[in-house]
């Protein structure tokens, strides 16, 4: 199993989201870097669900991958800030990933609390000027974040 970080913005697709909808897949990302990672999900892995561009932001719960491969629906919509004229349905240039709500913490960790555990090397959400929206988590960190929640 592979542990992973995913930002969004509350106000767009909150955790409490996700737990209404118990799973939703991952739209949007129009990054080659993080697509490439969720590229690398597999079903089982784990997801530190992080809400960012907020007052205060930080890792609010968990989800897990239950689904890779999924071609986003958002790249052929017109109408969806998301559209990519280039993408083709016989060949899609963005995939996502399905994922299910595990858990919402009874406290967030804070991206300044998470920068006192761990340095830019263990936890690229902490590295500074990173905007990546999907990452990897090693599975030392993980287990971390895990005990500090």
């Amino acid at each position: 199993m592979n542990y992973w970080l995913m930002k969004s913005e509350p106000d767009v697709y909150s955790i409490a989201d996700l737990q209404g909808d118990r799973t939703s897949i991952w739209d949007g990302v129009r990054n080659y870097q993080a697509r490439n990672f969720m590229r690398q999900m597999s079903p089982g892995d784990l997801v530190f669900f992080y809400h960012s561009n907020t007052k205060t932001p930080g890792i609010v719960g968990l989800a897990r991958v239950v689904e890779t491969g999924i071609a986003d629906p958002s790249q052929f919509d017109m109408n969806s800030e998301y559209y990519d004229i280039k993408s083709q349905l016989d060949a899609p240039r963005w995939q996502t990933v399905r994922v299910e709500f595990v858990e919402e913490f009874v406290k967030l960790i804070s991206l300044d609390e998470l920068k006192s555990h761990f340095s830019a090397d263990e936890l690229l959400v902490v590295r500074k000027g990173n905007r990546l929206s999907v990452m990897p988590v090693s599975e030392s960190a993980a287990m971390k974040i895990l005990k500090v929640r």
